[in-house]
């Protein structure tokens, strides 16, 4: 099993830039399913879930062309059906967003129920809710959910809870149904807002994106177009969070300094530097951590996927922090593999109470998820002594070329690849 090695006690220093948001672009890839003509999407992550993203496409009969490492070309009329390929649909969460496509362009889609990291149930009984209110019927066998209409019809839904991925996936659904849809307590995260633009660049009628209120006209056709992803807000905070733990003084680039305010706040309060700029933020730490509460919530609250990474940070902030999670009910195993490294973590609930300490030591961890190993990489960044981390095929599927940065900023970190796979070679 390839592993990263990490020989922590250094300061991070230099510049990094951010690659597009991975949030968007598993949505925004099955959108191109209902474009009329080829689509040109720019400033994609070069990361598992998007190839898999894209070779689903692909099986499903469209013609897909990398125009480089980041830009992919998509012509989906040749694609000639409304299933999901079964083992590929499996591998990841972001799947469940070709049912909205596919209900979109063919008012039929058979899907698998999606997979991507363990947190729990992964209820998406607002997804057929808004499903059903826009005229389908519903059936599962044998793992594959089968959603059908025999005309999509607009309609008002109200979201129980805020749902990212039911938002964007009864926008999918609605932007060719007949009259209006409005969707209320609708998610109100930066990748809602980045697929709304897609859809509307391709000729959509959708308004409100970033409110709690979504209001989508349906229309008729839908061109293909070139599009820019937007950057990633949670890979962003996560180099944010590695220069707090670690301390130093890094320039972050390519980014919305908007989307990243609820970080920025909390590291403050942490006493951690942050100088925004147009497009990019300066991190900077000297002085001692300070402990912190933190509550994750929906956007424009604290993300749920900087959890992990900043209770790496509280570890090492003096005194007592209070970290609650609110959106996920299982998104603490990662703290086991914290406390292997010497931190003192006691979880009760929804809520983990974090002491901190001096110091990590090195240990061997496993990435238990994609942010859960993200998270793994800052503790081990700022430990004194080598950790080794396993499973990274999770931090994979969300982090392009984070070995190189975090080598570009002055850390001592490579990937050692498993003897049995000679494709790979150590980086670093």
């Amino acid at each position: 099993m390839d592993k990263f090695i990490v020989r922590g006690g250094k300061r991070l220093f230099g510049e990094v830039e951010i690659s597009g948001a991975k949030n968007a672009a598993v949505a925004i890839i099955p959108a191109v399913i209902m474009a009329e003509s080829p689509c040109r999407i720019e400033n994609v992550p070069n990361i598992s879930d998007v190839q898999l993203s894209a070779r689903i496409l692909t099986e499903m009969g469209a013609e897909v062309r990398w125009i480089n490492r980041n830009t992919v070309e998509i012509d989906p009329t040749t694609i000639q059906t409304n299933v999901v390929p079964n083992e590929l649909g499996r591998k990841m969460r972001g799947s469940y967003y070709n049912i909205g496509a596919l209900l979109g362009r063919f008012s039929h889609a058979i899907v698998p129920l999606p997979g991507g990291c363990d947190f729990g149930v992964r209820p998406i009984d607002q997804h057929i809710k808004g499903f059903n209110a826009l005229g389908c019927t519903y059936t599962l066998n044998d793992g594959m959910i089968e959603v059908s209409a025999k005309e999509l019809r607009g309609a008002h839904i109200y979201l129980d809870m805020v749902s990212v991925g039911a938002t964007m996936n009864i926008i999918l659904a609605s932007v060719k149904a007949k009259g209006l849809t409005v969707i209320e307590n609708a998610a109100r995260e930066p990748h809602v807002v980045d697929l709304a633009n897609f859809l509307n660049s391709m000729g959509a009628n959708i308004s409100g994106a970033g409110t709690d209120v979504i209001k989508i006209r349906g229309v008729e056709h839908l061109q293909g177009v070139t599009y820019s992803i937007i950057p990633d807000q949670i890979e962003a905070g996560t180099y944010m969070a590695a220069v707090a733990a670690t301390g130093g003084d890094i320039l972050v680039k390519n980014v919305t300094p908007k989307h990243l305010e609820s970080i920025t706040a909390k590291l403050m309060e942490m006493g951690v530097s942050v100088t925004e700029y147009d497009d990019a933020v300066r991190v900077r730490r000297d002085g001692p951590l300070r402990k912190c509460n933190v509550k994750t919530m929906p956007h424009p609250g604290f993300p749920t996927d900087m959890q992990p990474q900043i209770a790496a940070v509280l570890s090492l902030a003096e005194g007592t922090s209070i970290l609650n999670e609110n959106v996920w009910e299982n998104r603490f195993r990662y703290v086991e593999e914290l406390k292997r490294m010497g931190a003192q973590i006691t979880v009760e609930g929804k809520s983990a109470i974090i002491e901190g300490v001096e110091y990590l030591k090195g240990a061997p961890v496993r990435a238990v998820d994609l942010r859960a190993g993200a998270a793994m990489i800052i503790a081990a960044l700022a430990a004194r002594g080598t950790t080794k981390i396993e499973e990274i095929e999770h931090i994979q599927r969300g982090y392009e070329d984070i070995v190189e940065k975090f080598v570009g900023l002055g850390a001592d970190m490579y990937l050692r690849v498993d003897p049995q796979d000679s494709s790979n070679a150590k980086i670093g």
